[in-house]
Formats: structure tokens, sequence, C-alpha cells
């Protein structure tokens, strides 16, 4: 077998997730990660509810941009530019190894973190994307792991006013494929590199 084909990359090469993936020492300008990501219609719902959440509550941080709604499952780091062509490869063909078959989620409350950021969450309604997150950490991870503490969140914003937990307008729609996606740090701009549709067995 050809060297640098995704079976051929050692183990620890996938395992980066909050290390930088290629520094030098200089400040990050990308990052990578695993999300899911609203349908366009669904993310204009989000974008208007966060408008209007943001009018409520009197908070002043600017929401996101409608196109960069998502929920994170997996950093897998940040850097000076992209990683080698053959790590992204094999990031992509461990997690063509996750086996689940689409599902419903639905974001029906709204609460503030401490570190500022103004969320979507849920309770039993997110379940899927708590068993998604397990099963994508395993696959990259190349071993089933202990299971790690993971709130399902999408972020609308960050302001410094702390909103208590309270129920919004569910946001629901039927989760079909992961996603990598490359962020330009500090650019307000996101890149699909792997879309992978959910199944719930793989060959």
């Amino acid at each position: 077998m050809a060297a640098g084909r995704p079976s051929e990359l050692k183990t620890q090469r996938l395992q980066r997730r909050q290390q930088r993936l290629r520094s030098g020492g200089q400040p990050p300008t990308d990052r990578l990660f695993w999300a899911i990501l609203p349908p366009p219609e669904v993310a204009e719902r989000i974008a208007d509810l966060a408008g209007r959440l943001r009018a409520g509550h009197g908070l002043t941080g600017r929401p996101l941009e409608t196109a960069h709604f998502h929920v994170t499952l997996s950093h897998m780091g940040d850097g000076v530019g992209l990683p080698e062509a053959g790590v992204i490869e094999a990031m992509t063909a461990r997690a063509a190894g996750v086996a689940m078959p689409p599902f419903r989620v639905a974001f029906d409350r709204a609460l503030s973190f401490r570190n500022g950021a103004f969320v979507l969450g849920g309770d039993d309604s997110v379940i899927g994307l708590e068993i998604l997150q397990q099963r994508l950490t395993d696959a990259l991870d190349g071993r089933p792991l202990p299971a790690r503490r993971f709130t399902p969140h999408l972020t609308l914003l960050r302001d410094n006013q702390i909103v208590p937990e309270h129920p919004v307008e569910p946001i629901e729609w039927t989760v079909r494929e992961l996603v990598l996606v490359h962020s330009l740090l500090g650019r307000t701009r996101h890149r699909s590199l792997a879309r992978l549709p959910l199944a719930s067995s793989r060959i």
C-alpha cells in the first residue's frame, strides 16, 4: 500500500483536538472542526430568532452570520494554514465510518454560557446530537472511549450580559450529514471541506 494513505497515518495525528494544527509559534489563522449545519431555510429562522432575542434581552453582541450557524461536534485544532492533505483525508476517512441514520433535532431553549456565548440548547430533543458526537469521537480516535461531557448547543452571538435559561419556539430540522468546516479566524469565512451523509450502516 502506498505511503500517505489514510490507513497508514498514525492515530495520534488524528487526535490533535484542542492543539495547533501547524503554527510555528505564530497566532493561529485557521480552525478545523466537525459540525452539523442547519439547512438554509432553518438558518434564516435562527437568524430571525437571534434578532428578536437580542432585542428582547437588550443584548449588544452581534449575531453570527446566517450562513455560519452550526453545532460543533469535534474541534480538530487551530493553526496557521491547513494540515497536509493526507491528514484531512484521514480525518474524513475515519469520520466516514460513523454509522447513524438521519434524525430530528430541536433546540427549544435559550441561555447564556459563562464564556459569554448566548446559545440555543435543548434536553431530550438534542439527544441524537450527543449520540452522534460520541460515535464521531470514537471513530476519530480509532477506539471506543468513555463518554465525555458534551452539551449540544448552537451559538447565536456573544455578549457580556448573562441571560437565564428560558424556553423559545423550537428550531427543528432533520440532521442528514456531518460537515468538516474550515474557519478562517478573524475573517468571518467558513468553507466546507467534506460532507458525509449519515447512514445507519457503512460498507
